[in-house]
Parts: structure tokens; sequence; C-alpha cells
């Protein structure tokens, strides 16, 4: 049995176990479903193991003790092991190639028919269509299933995302989160009409999807999001935008960096810096220099994001009037982790001790950059 096979197998051991309501009930089931006298299964749901040492062994028998043993468990401490139910599964679906005479009753015992795993993903995708707490149960099981590569749930997942107007929202938002798991050019047309309908709780799930998927045509209407009214669909916006490296989009990101919200800001600036650029770049050294805010933290980050290119105005900076500019300036090069910003951080940490607006200490600025530089150095030395 190959890795995989494995692992989908124990998967579906697992789910079928989880699914029951009274699992001793379902574990006394199985284990008159094998055909064993009733003598041995009274012995072993009451825990008596070593009564059935003397038994012959066949087919049904592995099974049989597999399911004693999660009794035992079960009624002992009443928690599941999981070594032992994830084996369930697999072992009846052996069973019931070996025996075709037990496939009938085993089917009944486990809850649907034991043809593998296959079966278990059918009745997961039907079961989105529950009530609430059967629909979130079920998308959780068809996105570990797709974590295995099991084409049934690829395509239940990719009609979910394929239609929000027919999805419980957290069904919907649980999906797209993991989009890259199942998506692919199918679901482009879905996810583009969820994206217009702005009014939909799930849209800013609706614009990183489009942007883990690489759909350019969505810029346009992520782009008109940076005006949503709700600044979790705005910091979204900016996200996506920065994950589909949008150049078109760096004024209205630019906005962004003014927004009454500030992990708004703070993700407008860091869109800014992976999307690149001399414009980007310009934008966030006016924002960071007209602000003069020693808060403006993400400003100084998103421009230390460019590298060796800002590294000798950065160093200028340091010796700017103003505190607080130069205590952004301190923090933006120790991020750089750059040779030639050490002197300068060096020379604040010993000598700077002005007072920012926050009333901290420039030198302190400084200490804490060069902390980050050598922290950045070491770790890149030792990869």
């Amino acid at each position: 049995m190959t890795d995989r096979r494995d692992a989908v197998l124990r998967l579906w051991g697992r789910l079928l176990y989880e699914r029951q309501g009274e699992p001793l009930a379902w574990a006394e089931a199985v284990l008159q479903a094998t055909g064993r006298p009733p003598t041995a299964v009274t012995a072993a749901m009451s825990g008596r193991l070593d009564a059935l040492a003397d038994s012959p062994p066949d087919h049904a028998w592995l099974l049989f003790r597999t399911v004693a043993k999660l009794a035992a468990n079960l009624r002992g401490d009443g928690h599941y092991d999981a070594d032992v139910g994830t084996r369930i599964g697999p072992l009846a679906l052996r069973l019931g190639e070996l025996e075709p005479r037990l496939t009938g009753p085993l089917g009944d015992a486990l809850g649907h028919l034991p043809d593998g795993p296959a079966s278990l993903v059918t009745v997961h995708a039907a079961e989105l269509s529950r009530n609430r707490t059967i629909r979130l149960r079920a998308i959780d099981a068809l996105l570990e299933w797709a974590e295995l590569g099991h084409p049934q749930a690829l395509a239940a997942l990719s009609e979910v995302a394929s239609d929000h107007r027919t999805q419980d929202v957290t069904v919907w938002t649980k999906a797209l989160n993991r989009i890259v798991l199942f998506g692919d050019a199918s679901v482009e047309p879905g996810l583009l009409r969820a994206l217009a309908d702005t009014g939909h709780r799930g849209v800013r799930w609706s614009a990183l999807a489009c942007a883990e998927l690489g759909f350019r045509r969505a810029v346009p209407l992520i782009t008109a999001l940076l005006e949503h009214p709700d600044p979790m669909v705005r910091e979204g916006a900016c996200e996506a935008l920065g994950l589909l490296e949008e150049h078109a989009a760096v004024p209205a990101l630019t906005a962004r960096l003014n927004d009454e919200t500030d992990w708004v800001r703070s993700r407008a600036a860091l869109a800014l810096s992976q999307i690149g650029g001399d414009q980007a770049l310009a934008a966030l050294w006016q924002a960071m220099i007209e602000r003069r805010n020693p808060k403006a933290s993400h400003l100084a980050s998103a421009i230390a994001a460019f590298g060796p290119p800002v590294v000798d105005d950065l160093i200028a900076l340091t010796t700017d009037p103003d505190p607080d500019l130069r205590a952004l300036a301190c923090r933006a090069l120790g991020s750089t982790a750059d040779d030639r910003a050490l002197p300068a951080l060096g020379r604040l940490a010993a000598h700077d001790l002005a007072r920012t607006t926050l009333g901290g200490l420039v030198a302190t600025a400084a200490k804490q950059g060069l902390r980050t530089a050598h922290r950045i150095r070491a770790r890149t030395t030792s990869t």
C-alpha cells in the first residue's frame, strides 16, 4: 500500500468514527457485523479481551480485535484512540472484499456501504445542503480529503467555489481559505461574480482567492474594493493587490496609506512593497516624510523591503533634525541588515538621546535596529 493510499484509508477510518453519535453502540454493531458469536461480542464490549485469546483467527478476526480495543478504550477513559480508530474503516473494507457475504452487514454497521473512501466523500458533498452544523463538518472533511488529492473532494470544493449564492458564507470562506488545494480556471467565473457582489459578507475572501490563483481579470473589481465601507474588505483588497503585484493599483493603494484604520494603512504599505518599483517607493517615502510620526513603523518596514537601493537615503535620514524621522530610519535600516547601515546605527545608539513624539529615545530605536540587523545576518549565515 502506498503512503498516499494509507493516508487516505486512515482518514476514512477516523471520519467514520467521528460521524458516530453513539460510538460504543457503533463499535458493538461493527463487532456483530463480523459474524462472531454473541458470546464473543459480549466479552469484547465488557472489556474482557483476554477471553478472546483462544478464538480461532480468520479474516474477520483482526477487525474484531481492533474494534474491541477501541470499545475498551472508550469504556475506560472515554478517549478515542486515533491509532486504533483509523484502522476500522480500512479493515472493514478489506474484510468486505475477502468475504462478500459480510459486505451488507458491515455497510449497515459502519453507516454507509464499506466500498472505500469515495462513498464517504460523496456523503460529505451531499451534506453541504444539510443544516449548518452538518455543513461545517462536511466542508472540513472535504478539505482534509482535498489535502490528499481525492478527486471527488476536489470536484465538490470547486462546485462550492463556483457559486457563492448557494453557499453558507462560513462554508464559502472555509473553502476559499484553501483555494490553492483545488482552484483552477473553472472557478474563475464564479469568483468574479462573487467579487462583483460587494454586499456579500465573503467578498474579502473572493478577492484573496482570485489573487491566490492569479486571476488578473479580477484586478479592477479588487481595486474598487479599496473604497469599500468595511475596513476588513479594504484590508483584504490591499493584500490581494500585493499578491498580484499589480502596478496599476499603486495610485489607489497610495491613497490607502491615509486610511482611517491603522491595519488597512499597514496592509497598503506592505502591498506597495510587494509590488515594488519607483512609483511605489516614492509613495511610501513621501508618506513617511510627511507623516513624521513614530507610529509609522509600517512605512519604515515597507521601505526597507526595497533593499540595498534605499540604504543610502535612509542613512542620510539619520541626520535629519526630526527625531521621529531618525527613529524611523533606524527601524528601516535594521530591517535591511545592510553592512552600510551598521556604523550609522552604532553612532545613534551611543549618542542620540533625543526623544520622539511618543517619548522614546532615538538611541533605543537604533539599538533595536542593530539587534534586528544582527538577528537577520545570523539567520542568513546559518542557512
